[in-house]
């Protein structure tokens, strides 16, 4: 059993259930952030002296260097979905692995995305596939994951559709036939901390963590709509007001999201995922529904109520 392991990016939407898990294996976690205090709130979580709080940007190698000192594991969850990629995906993915490296560390768990392509159109796809090679160029044997979209109760995804829906008349929907397979949160996180816990089983790897099943935009929709007893109209946004759209100021969707909208968000044929890690992934209509009751005029007590 590893016995500390440093999570960077670790106050995130994904950080704080894989933190969750590493504790609940009795790991000693160290998670490096920019502003520790982002993470705090994870400290009633951990038992007495089993989580560490340290200031590191993963773009600045020092502090990088001091995050990773005596680690048995080195996490990088470190993600963007603007802003400067090969900075972030590319440089700071480099620094982390190298400096496991030279720290001894036995295992590298990097956190890429489906889709990730050094010849992808969105500049998003295309570092993340930079920065996994530049992890299994500096550190041998690193684990690559790649999810799919992650839903759960803090998301920007599911909810985001569940809020619009719950307040709007007509919903405008972009790219409705685009597909994803949507995977919850909390079964990544098991199948991260597996990696990092027992890395001789998962070493060299890269896996495709999706959920049980494709779902397109405009099902989505639709189902997040039917979940919180919302009847909007669905309007289909056509791809060319839509490319112009994503180009203003103040979008709901920029020009890098705009293009990777344009390849569905699938794992790959033959790609190992959930089932390398005894997880039998949960479909979104099974947990969502639980903490979506909020956007419900009556909340919970709508729950069996016509829609």
């Amino acid at each position: 059993m590893v016995a500390l392991v440093t999570l960077f990016g670790g106050g995130g939407f994904l950080g704080r259930y894989v933190a969750q898990e590493l504790m609940a294996a009795g790991a000693r976690v160290r998670i490096a952030e920019r502003d520790p205090s982002d993470a705090f709130y994870l400290k009633p979580l951990a038992g007495l002296g089993q989580a560490q709080f340290v200031a590191a940007s993963i773009t600045h190698a020092e502090s990088v260097r001091r995050a990773v000192e005596g680690a048995d594991a080195v996490i990088n969850l470190v993600g963007v979905l603007s802003g400067d990629f090969e900075k972030l995906h590319v440089e700071g993915a480099r620094n982390a692995a190298a400096a496991a490296k030279a720290a001894g560390a036995k295992a590298f768990v990097q956190i890429s995305a489906i889709g990730a392509d050094a010849g992808a159109a969105s500049a998003y796809a295309r570092t993340k596939a930079q920065g996994e090679a530049a992890v299994a160029q500096a550190f041998p044997g690193a684990t690559i994951i790649r999810p799919s979209i992650l839903f759960g109760a803090e998301d920007d995804f599911v909810n985001k559709f569940a809020a619009m829906a719950a307040r709007l008349p007509v919903l405008p929907v972009i790219r409705g036939a685009a597909r994803f397979q949507p995977a919850w949160v909390a079964d990544v996180a098991q199948a991260v901390a597996k990696a990092a816990l027992h890395s001789e089983a998962y070493a060299g790897q890269t896996y495709e963590l999706g959920g049980p099943r494709a779902i397109s935009m405009a099902e989505l929709n639709a189902w997040a709509a039917g979940a919180v007893g919302a009847k909007p109209s669905f309007l289909p946004v056509p791809d060319g007001i839509a490319s112009i759209l994503a180009r203003l100021p103040g979008s709901p969707i920029t020009a890098d999201q705009w293009a990777m909208l344009q390849t569905d968000n699938l794992v790959s044929a033959g790609a190992p995922g959930f089932a390398a890690f005894d997880i039998d992934p949960k479909p979104i209509e099974v947990v969502a529904p639980s903490w979506l009751v909020r956007y419900r005029r009556q909340g919970r007590f709508s729950l069996n109520a016509p829609a």
